[in-house]
């Protein structure tokens, strides 16, 4: 038995190798390496018939082993490195898709660690804004946070402390970070962040796979997320390599906000006239409908269920907030 690697014949296709299994009368898929070293690699399954008859051998690698197992299908070969690897076929984002990995690419994947369950700094309970725009927002499940969603002026997740937004984090998965730095967009964004008394950008992936970028020169966006922090020092860019670490991050880093806050103003009680960063705080968002139709109701005020609310409901909202 022998796993072969070819030259995709199709100039058209972002995948450029072709990788046989002999399982099956043998299984046929494209994928984008010839082994899984740093990273899963995607694989996009096609018919035996799609293996080409002279096809442009680039690796024969000998079995021990090749075995389904469920919903996976075991590799071993017959060498002394790199020789355990898994081709797993699962769904991503609603679709089928196969991903071949090694012991090494799906440790960092899933690391082996477990995020704390103690409160952060001992704050009883956080209470976090989230952006209405986020599609796919943090749920905070597993830490002791209370979320409302409002249109943030910047970043993704807020903290307001008497009306103001005091601190907010900005959340990048890789590809959304390098396409947002590119565009320019990301320019802008750590602007807006800038303006905020503390503020932060968290990335949902390690800081190495930016060098295993292929649509995009490494060195132009490793160059350009430096030139970033050198000109917005305040503002920093965490790498947090999973997205659960990346919420754990941001459940911390606001929680430590809300106590600086505190302290803050307890000094500037202390010191009197003397401004602080929390006077930079620009003023807490507008509230959504819905959130002051269930305040009201909750107060024995009567609305409607759908359509605009009175004025005089929103004169009320304001004055007891």
């Amino acid at each position: 038995m022998e796993l072969l690697i070819a030259r995709n014949p199709d100039p058209d296709s972002r995948l450029p190798y072709l990788l046989r299994l002999p399982l099956a009368g043998g299984l046929v898929f494209r994928t984008a390496g010839t082994w899984p070293r740093t990273t899963a690699l995607y694989c996009y399954p096609l018919s035996s018939v799609d293996w080409p008859e002279a096809a442009e051998i680039v690796e024969r690698v000998p079995l021990r082993s090749c075995v389904r197992r469920g919903a996976a299908i075991d590799l071993v070969a017959d060498r002394a490195r790199e020789n355990r690897s898994q081709l797993v076929f699962t769904t991503a984002r609603g679709r089928d898709a196969v991903f071949w990995q090694s012991p090494r690419t799906r440790k960092q994947a899933r690391p082996n660690v477990r995020t704390p369950t103690a409160r952060a700094g001992g704050v009883t309970e956080l209470e976090i804004v989230v952006d209405s725009h986020e599609k796919y927002p943090y749920r905070f499940a597993t830490q002791q946070v209370r979320t409302v969603r409002r249109a943030l002026p910047a970043g993704d997740y807020g903290l307001l402390i008497d009306g103001r937004l005091a601190a907010a984090v900005e959340r990048k998965s890789l590809p959304d970070l390098v396409t947002s730095l590119t565009t320019g967009k990301l320019r802008y964004a750590l602007a807006d962040l800038a303006a905020l008394p503390r503020a932060a950008v968290v990335v949902e992936d390690r800081y190495s796979q930016l060098f295993a970028l292929d649509k995009v020169r490494p060195a132009l966006v490793a160059d350009g997320l430096a030139e970033l922090q050198i000109r917005w020092p305040g503002v920093p860019i965490v790498f947090c390599e999973t997205r659960p670490l990346a919420e754990e991050w941001t459940y911390r880093y606001l929680a430590a906000a809300h106590i600086w806050a505190a302290a803050e103003q307890a000094a500037l009680t202390r010191i009197g006239p003397l401004g602080g960063d929390l006077d930079h705080a620009p003023a807490a968002p507008e509230p959504t409908t819905a959130e002051v139709r269930t305040w009201a109701r909750a107060h024995g005020i009567t609305v409607p269920d759908r359509g605009r609310l009175r004025p005089d409901v929103w004169d009320a909202w304001r004055a007891a907030h």
